[in-house]
């Protein structure tokens, strides 16, 4: 099994951007693990960082996706919300379709209530000015009124899915920020978090003397000089 991500890796991916990390996973060969078309409903929600409890959906059929499955309490959607462990993040797979929603506000709700870290659909949500106005993490295609039932059926809880066009495995680390979500393979995580934390300083570095009127030849990427001038620059800011 894959090691639990450590609260240190946790700290350093809440801190750092999607584009970094992206950079990173291609460094790792990786090119595809950005959701896309999943953009925050409240911008102001705090980053989230949490292992993926997936969903898949399958396209509905109107003989059994009525209104009375929503009273069986083994209906994948209904039973995510009750199960998803504290701190997970719950991941739709919706065929990339957004002409319904994938859920509302009383399950998103329900979720934050539980501690559930974020919600990710490739489709859409519903009540999506009221879940805009939550604390909580909520990445989606848009707002869509229309109940799931009328394109979506849920069947699996907890298997791997595509969301946005991107692999989702249970338990891969999924990190939302202000440009949206990037899913990280379990097993690299932990070093992951690290090796973009140290880029995201050094970017820092950069972007002060950039901003100084600096010229990014020989910054970035940086030559030898530039590289001791992040060290020195590194020292006087640990001082």
């Amino acid at each position: 099994m894959t090691r639990p991500l450590s609260e240190a890796a946790r700290e350093k991916l809440l801190g750092v951007s999607t584009a970094t990390l992206t950079t990173q996973l291609f460094k790792r060969g990786l090119r595809n693990t950005f959701v896309q078309g999943a953009r925050p409903l409240n911008p102001n929600a705090p980053a989230m960082v949490g292992p993926a409890y997936t969903l898949r959906y399958i396209p509905a059929r109107e003989d059994i996706d009525t209104l009375d499955v929503f009273a069986d309490r083994t209906h994948p959607q209904r039973k995510a919300v009750e199960d998803i462990p504290p701190g997970a993040v719950l991941v739709m797979d919706c065929r990339g379709d957004a002409s319904v929603a994938s859920a509302g506000s009383i399950l998103v709700t329900r979720m934050m209530i539980r501690g559930a870290a974020g919600v990710v659909s490739d489709g859409g949500l519903r009540d999506s000015p009221e879940i805009a106005k939550l604390p909580f993490p909520a990445y989606c295609q848009g707002g869509s009124a229309p109940t799931n039932l009328i394109k979506h059926h849920a069947v699996d809880l907890n298997v791997p899915i595509g969301c946005g066009g991107v692999p989702v495995f249970p338990g891969d680390i999924c990190v939302g920020d202000g440009e949206g979500v990037v899913v990280i393979p379990a097993g690299i995580a932990e070093e992951v978090a690290f090796d973009a934390a140290e880029q995201d300083l050094f970017e820092t570095f950069v972007t002060e003397r950039v901003r100084a009127g600096q010229s990014t030849f020989g910054l970035y990427p940086p030559d030898a000089d530039s590289k001791k001038a992040f060290e020195d620059w590194r020292a006087r800011r640990k001082a």
